[in-house]
């Protein structure tokens, strides 16, 4: 029956990630969202789908929020490119029936302090304006994501999901972006094996960019018009226009390994692999536009309380340097209702110079009888 309903899911898969036709594909266009979230987890490489089970689910596999039993909350925050880069992400999970949970989150990625020198340039000398600080401005661009997410336990193994996701981007006052679609998983969990499949914008996400036209407006008035510059006299380039994006779905397949050593420890193992069809082919495994990404971990964990990880959350094979791969590690601990781990890699790979990052996450859950699940 378990592998009735996988089969179904994986046919709903196929026919989901079909490729579309006369549209521009965005090969990045959610890319902000692809540096996951639990530091927990991105210490153990990513390789989660299957093993997510509580509040962080929202974002790895919904389907994993039917495995809560309190109400719980998570919050992280990574710095990324050399601290150039901000990320923060909040979630919450409750319990709402025997055998339903929801869940709310929020994401966003941010640089901020970035400086707009459109009207430090003296047009008429072609060069920059005495005291060109006094004509700097600053503005943030920002990616942000809302989640709404719903799970049901089919039977105490087998759990199914979904997340409806509105994407918001926004570089200063320049332009802007929405976008739509929802996220689906399953999961069946054994006793010592778990698998998982999840898949990212399911309905194909649709990203529609506007272009502020006043934002780009020039200060300086050009004396034989009476009228300030535009934007393409001063920097001899069209005006960037807006336009509409699909993001194409990401097939996520997880499985996880339980292994008891001892009746105070336990070592867990998770391989993933991304399968991405909108033609990333550099420093990809990749099949035509059909591409591979592979991720690994694993935890030892000693009496619940301490934890201590590794994984590789990027194995490419690149043409450059040969296979290049992205290693993490981290710790956690556990103390009651709360925890709270950390997680350090190489975000842009070894044979980059991008700089490091560091995230660190709270997870808490609220063990009071009155919020307990629910029972039959």
């Amino acid at each position: 029956m378990i592998l009735r309903h996988l089969n179904l899911f994986l046919l709903a898969v196929l026919i989901g990630c079909a490729p579309a036709s006369a549209q521009r594909i965005a090969k990045y266009g959610a890319d902000f969202l692809a540096g996951g979230v639990d530091a927990r987890a991105l210490a153990m490489g990513g390789a989660n789908v299957a093993q997510a089970r509580n509040v962080n689910s929202v974002y790895w596999n919904p389907s994993g929020l039917a495995h809560t039993e309190y109400p719980e909350v998570a919050y992280m925050h990574a710095e990324r490119f050399a601290g150039i880069v901000s990320f923060d992400f909040a979630a919450i999970a409750y319990p709402v029936s025997h055998n339903s949970t929801v869940g709310l989150s929020f994401f966003r990625s941010g640089v901020n302090d970035i400086k707009n020198t459109l009207n430090a340039w003296d047009v008429e000398r072609n060069q920059p304006k005495a005291n060109p600080e006094s004509y700097i401005t600053s503005f943030s661009a920002a990616d942000m994501a809302f989640l709404i997410s719903y799970a049901r336990r089919l039977n105490p193994q087998f759990t199914v999901g979904a997340s409806g996701k509105i994407i918001r981007r926004t570089i200063g006052d320049f332009a802007d972006a929405w976008g739509y679609s929802f996220d689906a998983g399953v999961q069946w969990h054994g006793d010592r094996f778990l698998l998982g499949v999840q898949l990212q914008d399911l309905s194909t996400m649709l990203q529609s960019w506007s272009v502020n036209a006043s934002a780009f407006s020039i200060e300086e008035t050009n004396p034989d018009t009476g009228v300030p510059y535009t934007f393409t006299e001063v920097f001899d380039q069209e005006l960037p226009a807006g336009d509409t994006f699909l993001v194409l779905p990401v097939v996520r397949l997880g499985s996880g390994l339980i292994l008891p050593i001892s009746s105070h420890s336990t070592l867990t193992f998770g391989l993933d692999v991304d399968i991405a069809f909108d033609g990333q082919q550099a420093d990809a495994f990749n099949l035509g536009d059909i591409s591979f990404h592979p991720r690994l971990g694993g935890e030892f964990s000693f009496r619940n309380l301490v934890a201590l990880r590794a994984g590789m959350n990027r194995i490419a094979q690149t043409d450059s340097y040969g296979l290049d791969v992205v290693p993490s590690v981290g710790a956690g601990i556990r103390l009651g209702p709360l925890s709270v781990d950390y997680g350090f890699g190489d975000f842009g790979g070894l044979v980059s110079d991008l700089g490091y990052s560091h995230r660190i996450s709270v997870h808490f859950t609220w063990k009071r009888a009155q919020f307990r699940r629910p029972s039959e």
